[in-house]
């Protein structure tokens, strides 16, 4: 049985140029919109769009299309495109593979119903989209690697868990096995009654809306913190008290809440004019839009349809402040009220409220504990999160931009960031969650992080030369831990006590 999108035919003039294709932007319906009705094609410019919604219309559809764009004629200021050079092409590097195919075939009405379509997803539509066999989650892989990642998958639960390894095992595609796992292993897609289909189409889609260009920010980060997210929610304080209703939250935010990250911090977007940061009017404007293209993807899957309408709102809402809650610049104020609430004694895992809170909190851990991780799996990190921060520096320089803290290749190395993002925002905020969980884990967390401060320490006395001959491929790449990600929840910290979530988050503090 084929599986297929039922989108309206939208007549389009003219084929959309390919540089057209590799920009993504903000779709927005004006109160006069017909929710579910096609838009006015007369509203439509070719442009791709991964979307949001004008906040006087707070029941718009977020949606995600392909080559299509609502031009706003009502409340929402339309994105505007900086004259920057590097962003006239966006984040988003297609595939070559996006030449092979004739952009001047036939236009025919079937052609453009798959046009919007992502345009990785239509490559990959016939084997992953559209009849994908319910019973065999790993159907990509031989199955001697199949048996290998079902057996890591029985330790899933291990702090010592190799996703890099899992990756490999899965092909690529440890976010969707991952995640996929966790929701049958909790009951939750039985529970919650999701259809099969629609629940693998969906992890299909985040998986591939992650930028595999990225060195840190890509859907193996995602699996990671899904993976740290795991662990925390099988602390005793939080296994006994969490509903079925927090857990999927819980594990469909980690799993999202870098979603389209597009490698390059805040400061960055707003410095160079981006659409996003004017989208979200320069606060957190990573954040806002992981949230918004997590919803989207639930709505054009349809995973949450058959729930009353209500419900749907309220778990896209609290979704929504779950990952929001992984902007770093908002880190003193969540440290500050957790710390708060654990000096009062006061946290009462039977409120709704105070569950979520604790949420928020576990989830800010995942996305930064790489510190936390053995030296193994934390070095590798760190190194793939400098290397981001120093790609970004390298196009500031190229354009001539003021070079956001961190992300000078000649001015910082791996130690310097791991230690300064150590000591001012992951070992803060880990010891008082060791308060609220004084469990075994919560101390192997903080005795790892010890020991890999220690060790980047002792790094950073080594003689010059050796230093220095490191520091094109060490240096460059190393900030093994969420700690400093660009994402939205991750930071960097200078040893100054800079940090930043999303790639050096210039005034960011981590």
């Amino acid at each position: 049985m084929e599986v297929c999108y039922q989108l309206p035919v939208l007549p389009l003039d003219r084929p959309v140029p390919k540089h057209v294709l590799s920009r993504r932007g903000a779709i927005s319906f004006s109160s006069s919109s017909s929710l579910f009705g096609a838009p006015d094609p007369r509203q439509l410019s070719q442009r791709r769009g991964a979307i949001s919604y004008d906040s006087s219309d707070q029941t718009a559809l977020y949606i995600r299309m392909l080559d299509v764009r609502v031009r706003s004629q009502v409340g929402f200021e339309p994105e505007r495109r900086s004259s920057h050079p590097y962003l006239c092409i966006d984040f988003r590097t297609l595939h070559t593979r996006l030449g092979c195919g004739s952009t001047s075939a036939s236009y025919d009405p079937e052609r453009r119903v798959h046009r919007l379509l992502s345009f990785q997803r239509y490559l990959h539509s016939s084997r992953l989209l559209r009849g994908v066999p319910q019973q065999i989650p790993l159907h990509i892989l031989d199955e001697d690697y199949t048996g290998q990642a079902r057996c890591m998958l029985e330790k899933v639960g291990n702090w010592n868990f190799d996703i890099f390894l899992f990756d490999r095992l899965t092909n690529g595609n440890s976010l969707i096995t991952l995640t996929f796992h966790l929701l049958n292993q909790y009951g939750l897609v039985e529970l919650f009654q999701l259809d099969m289909v629609k629940l693998w189409r969906f992890l299909v889609m985040v998986q591939e809306d992650y930028h595999s260009d990225n060195p840190y920010h890509n859907a193996v980060h995602a699996a990671d913190v899904t993976q740290a997210m795991y662990c925390y929610l099988r602390e005793p304080m939080l296994a006994k008290s969490l509903t079925s209703k927090d857990i999927l939250l819980g594990l469909l935010a980690a799993a999202t809440h870098d979603l389209d990250h597009p490698g390059v911090n805040q400061p960055f977007l707003i410095k160079t004019d981006h659409y996003l940061a004017t989208l979200y009017r320069n606060t957190s404007v990573l954040e806002n839009h992981h949230w918004k293209s997590a919803v989207g993807l639930l709505r054009e899957t349809g995973l949450f349809s058959h729930l009353p309408a209500e419900d749907r709102l309220n778990m896209e809402r609290d979704l929504g402040s779950l990952i929001l809650a992984t902007d770093i610049s908002r880190q003193n104020d969540y440290l500050s009220r957790f710390r708060l609430h654990l000096d009062q004694e006061n946290l009462c895992m039977s409120t709704a409220s105070h569950r979520h809170f604790v949420l928020q909190m576990a989830l800010k851990c995942a996305d930064i504990c790489n510190p936390c991780r053995p030296w193994e799996l934390s070095k590798q990190w760190s190194e793939k999160v400098t290397e981001e921060f120093f790609q970004q520096g390298d196009i500031e320089k190229k354009h001539k931009l003021e070079v956001s803290p961190l992300c000078d290749r000649e001015m910082n190395t791996v130690g310097n960031i791991q230690i300064g993002f150590m000591t001012y925002v992951a070992e803060p905020l880990f010891a008082e969650w060791a308060r609220f969980c004084d469990t075994r884990l919560s101390q192997t967390m903080l005795g790892h992080m010890g020991l890999n401060k220690a060790s980047w320490g002792g790094l950073q006395q080594e003689p010059a030369p050796v230093s220095e001959e490191a520091e094109p491929s060490t240096a460059c790449a190393d900030t093994g831990d969420a700690a400093t990600a660009p994402s939205d929840g991750s930071t960097a910290t200078t040893a100054g006590g800079t940090s930043s979530k999303e790639i050096p988050q210039g005034s960011r503090e981590s």
